[in-house]
């Protein structure tokens, strides 16, 4: 992503939806110049998102002049392009801007976009686009590579920001560390990965086995989780990556408060107990892999009532339980040198 970016996310500026765009501005936001959502201009993406400062929200592109990149902020069911932002990112190209994309909606395939890109000099980013085809072979792993994956009961629960946070929590100690993005957004954040949902089904596996190595050389790798095993949308997704990035261990990112899965109401998310036992049964057909600590996502609670929660889960389950930014990282990272430990000593 180029270095003053304006984020489009009319009509959807909230953490759920525009987690894409929640996530950039915590992760790079010395590359934001605002926010574009008429609906919400002259508020601060600090009073929407809860992240930014008070980076402004602008109703029109003309207000953030500086910006050389207009980003789509939002991360919908299917990932396609609002039929009624075609217009916005249609004046962007004409003003020369760049424009970045993680939807499912190609920028590049479409004619209109395309000729006017062609127009006017302006690039056009998708990246979901890959080309790659290969299936996992369970061949070239290494056990000297610790491999953290973080899954969890729901998609869009913070998943991808667990293992940002884990892996700068073990950087933090000394460690060699990488995060492995396998979505939209932790691509944009960490610059490389493969956007597993846009994969061919077969590809998945293979997908996450090469990245893990292709990072094996270092002590640990933190692999960004996708959907959950209980959501009938993106359940293969979950387990396709699963089985491809063969972790040592897991770690159980959920909502409080989520009783049912992403925009499907009819569908109840089981217990915390139940997903641990469904991750651990899938995750360890070859060798036991067990979930050892639970990142859990207390946004829409006081700090009293995720104090609360987090004892009662933590009880329940018999596993360290925090929320990342309100706790930090330190019990989730010592349960994961722990688990290292535990697993070195093993007789070879």
């Amino acid at each position: 992503m180029a270095r003053r970016a304006v984020i489009l996310t009319e009509g959807h500026t909230n953490p759920h939806t525009a987690k894409t765009a929640s996530c950039v501005i915590r992760y790079q936001p010395d590359d934001v110049v605002a926010l574009l959502d008429s609906t919400q201009a002259g508020s601060t993406s600090q009073q929407l998102l809860g992240v930014g400062g008070d980076l402004p929200v602008v109703s029109k592109l003309a207000d953030a002049p500086q910006a050389d990149t207009l980003l789509i902020g939002i991360a919908p069911p299917g990932g396609n392009i609002p039929p009624a932002w075609r217009a916005t990112i249609l004046e962007a190209i004409r003003r020369g801007m760049n424009v970045a994309s993680g939807l499912h909606d190609f920028l590049q395939d479409d004619p209109e976009f395309s000729a006017a890109a062609r127009a006017s000099g302006s690039q056009l980013h998708d990246v979901r686009r890959s080309s790659f085809r290969k299936v996992s072979r369970r061949q070239g792993l290494t056990d000297k590579c610790f491999r953290v994956h973080t899954v969890g009961h729901d998609c869009s629960v913070g998943k991808m920001v667990a293992g940002v946070e884990l892996t700068r929590a073990l950087e933090a100690r000394g460690h060699d560390a990488k995060f492995i993005a396998t979505g939209q957004t932790g691509i944009m954040i960490e610059g490389d990965g493969l956007p597993i949902d846009a994969l061919v089904s077969d590809f998945v596996a293979g997908a996450a086995e090469s990245m893990v190595k292709e990072n094996q050389h270092r002590e640990f790798v933190v692999v960004e989780g996708q959907g959950s095993l209980v959501h009938p949308s993106y359940s293969g997704v979950t387990l396709s990556l699963l089985h491809g990035c063969f972790p040592h261990v897991m770690i159980l990112v959920y909502e409080v408060g989520r009783t049912h899965v992403t925009g499907l109401d009819n569908v109840p998310i089981p217990p915390l107990k139940t997903i641990r036992e469904m991750f651990e049964t899938m995750g360890g057909i070859w060798r036991p892999c067990p979930v050892v600590g639970v990142a859990m996502n207390s946004r829409r609670v006081t700090v009293a009532e995720a104090d609360e929660e987090r004892k009662r889960v933590s009880k329940e389950l018999n596993l360290p339980v925090c929320d990342v930014f309100r706790h930090g990282s330190d019990e989730l990272i010592n349960a994961i040198l722990s688990a290292r430990d535990k697993f070195n000593a093993q007789p070879a």
